[in-house]
């Protein structure tokens, strides 16, 4: 088991001591949206001390009913006008406590959704994935995961960008720079700050590189528990663009900014450890390769079974179909291979080292939903003992008998409103809630007229 040592957060006593002194002045208490952003309020460090960290922080509950723009869409069995829009409360995760170095005299710290009974609010994304630790768990498991998520990075301010209307925009640099290290020295003051100061604030920054589009970039998260990992996800995505910010500069983690460029990715890893025998679940008998033992096999059974079905929680918006384009890196089926780039899952590593890699969730996936969903699926694989396909071998872009990746969102929601496992592994009201807020989603994109049918249509048709 990995153990992060300095990156469990900031002792009690030690921001207690920190907030007597007036080094820290301010508390961030936050949760993440269904869209992935962190949400909540800042406090008084003095308040939060005396009052707020055993009470919690009150809120309107449309925060977990909202779509991008914070409307109230209809639709929501919990939260809409007839019910009144009341309240929820903020639960304190006092593990979650850090400094933010970027952000002078700050703290943030983390909780999980509580209704007035001081139950965990089911549809809450910490909520969601927390209950897939507890069941992996029961079972014996204990979930380690990873991200390794990718974004632009564009020479202009989000100001700039909005004034532009979303379009002619410059990306940091005129081309691919996957893996070098001339052009990303060119945005190094800014990547050093992210390095230093996420490290700073806790979250276990292990390798950055550049990626394989102009101003792409890549850093990598160090493997963990994986209620912790996704923490550590939303903090540095939430972190990294305040840093931007203060550089005049702006990230993006669109899966696809434009058509031209490669996508953004959210690589996910995850292997499992027994609890009872303290060993790694997934090694295999062969220690020289990639080798999946019977647990490891069942668990890919069910990413490979259920990945296609519950595309919806890690491809949440119009945007993220648009990055499974063929020999774009980004996969087009799902199916698994061996140390194979060109499949959505992969197989790497060996020995205690060997786990899976889901390359099918894009960067602008809700951390939480996504690991709950990886999780979920290799579990239910697990519990239904499923037999594992033949991996794939070659280039899978060109095998046209592959299952493939939804085209779209809409062919998304169906496939989620479909699934009796999404039932069985997460709840009615958690399926319930995700179909709407995709066809939020959907609805809205569907009322737009673009740029591309004006240019296509204005004056040709």
């Amino acid at each position: 088991m990995i153990d992060h040592g300095r990156f469990r957060g900031l002792p009690w006593d030690d921001f207690c001591a920190a907030v007597a002194t007036g080094e820290i002045d301010t508390v961030m208490a936050a949760f993440v949206d269904m869209q992935g952003r962190l949400v909540g309020k800042r406090i008084p460090a003095e308040h939060f001390v005396d009052e707020v960290a055993e009470a919690g922080v009150h809120f309107c509950k449309y925060l977990l009913g909202t779509d991008m723009e914070m409307s109230t869409p209809s639709g929501f069995r919990l939260m809409n006008w007839d019910e009144g829009y009341g309240d929820w409360t903020l639960a304190i995760d006092r593990a979650t406590l850090r400094r933010i170095p970027w952000l002078p005299g700050t703290a943030l710290v983390l909780g999980d959704v509580v209704d007035s009974a001081g139950q965990l609010v089911d549809i809450a994304p910490r909520a969601i994935l927390r209950r897939q630790v507890e069941r992996a768990r029961r079972l014996g498991w204990e979930p380690i995961m990873a991200t390794e998520l990718e974004f632009y990075l564009w020479d202009e301010t989000y100001e700039s960008v909005h004034q532009k209307g979303y379009q002619n925009l410059k990306t940091f640099g005129w081309y691919l720079e996957d893996y070098h290290l001339l052009q990303s020295s060119k945005a190094e003051p800014f990547y050093r700050q992210v390095r230093n100061q996420m490290r700073e604030a806790g979250i276990p920054v292990i390798a950055a590189k550049g990626e394989a589009g102009p101003g792409q970039y890549e850093i990598n998260l160090a493997h963990g528990p994986a209620l912790e990992v996704a923490d550590h996800h939303a903090i540095y995505k939430h972190g990294i663009k305040e840093m931007a910010f203060s550089h005049n500069l702006a990230v993006s983690f669109m899966a696809k900014p434009d058509h031209t460029l490669t996508g953004s990715s959210c690589h996910v890893h995850v292997s499992l450890w027994d609890r009872a025998r303290n060993v790694p679940a997934f090694a295999g008998e062969v220690p020289n390769r990639p080798s999946l033992s019977e647990i490891g096999q069942q668990f890919l059974a069910g990413l490979v079974a259920l990945s296609r079905e519950w595309t919806l929680l890690v491809a949440p918006t119009i945007n993220s179909y648009k990055r499974y384009a063929s020999q774009s890196w980004a996969p087009v089926n799902i199916a698994w291979g061996y140390d194979n780039r060109t499949v959505g899952i992969r197989v790497v590593g060996k020995g205690a080292q060997v786990h899976i890699e889901n390359r099918l969730p894009g960067a602008d996936a809700n951390p939480y939903l996504t690991l709950a969903a990886v999780l979920a699926a290799g579990l239910w694989g697990i519990e239904h003992r499923l037999s594992c396909p033949p991996p794939v071998e070659g280039n899978a872009y060109a095998q046209e008998d592959l299952p493939r990746v939804p085209c779209r969102l809409s062919e998304a929601i169906q496939l989620w409103e479909a699934s009796e496992a999404a039932r069985e592994a997460f709840g009615e009201e958690v399926v319930a809630h995700y179909l709407n807020a995709a066809r939020v989603e959907q609805e809205a994109f569907d009322r737009v007229v673009t740029s591309w049918e004006r240019q296509r249509y204005f004056e040709r048709i």
